[in-house]
């Protein structure tokens, strides 16, 4: 059984950073990649930044040159990096483990870890 579970949300001044992390434990084929979303209070789910299948990383506009994703050693253990933080960036973020065969959006997510960017 796969689980999925983030880790590192929390409280930020305007401008501070934090940094996510996500697990995925079991056996990860190698045909799976993850990503982050997020979803702001009223807001539909969005992708924040991904991995495609050979590796390329993918970032929401609102992110780029702000947010960074990238690996563990281990293929399963994802993290954001994320600074310069907005209020606006203000939303629970979820870690998304899917198939390379099937769309964004779809596949296993874990709980979710809440960030808030406020004064």
């Amino acid at each position: 059984q796969v689980q999925v579970v983030e880790s590192g949300g929390g409280l930020v001044q305007p401008g501070g950073s934090l940094r996510l992390s996500c697990e995925a434990s079991g056996t990860i084929s190698s045909i799976y990649v993850m990503g982050w979303y997020r979803q702001g209070q009223g807001k539909q789910r969005e992708l924040v930044a991904d991995f495609t299948g050979t590796g390329i990383t993918n970032y929401a506009d609102s992110v780029k040159g702000r947010f960074t994703i990238s690996r563990g050693n281990a293929k399963n253990t994802i993290y954001l990096q994320m600074n310069s933080l907005k209020p606006e960036d203000t939303a629970v973020y979820y870690c998304n483990l899917r198939s390379v065969y099937f769309a964004r959006g779809t596949g296993m997510w874990g709980q979710g870890t809440q960030v808030t960017v406020s004064s």
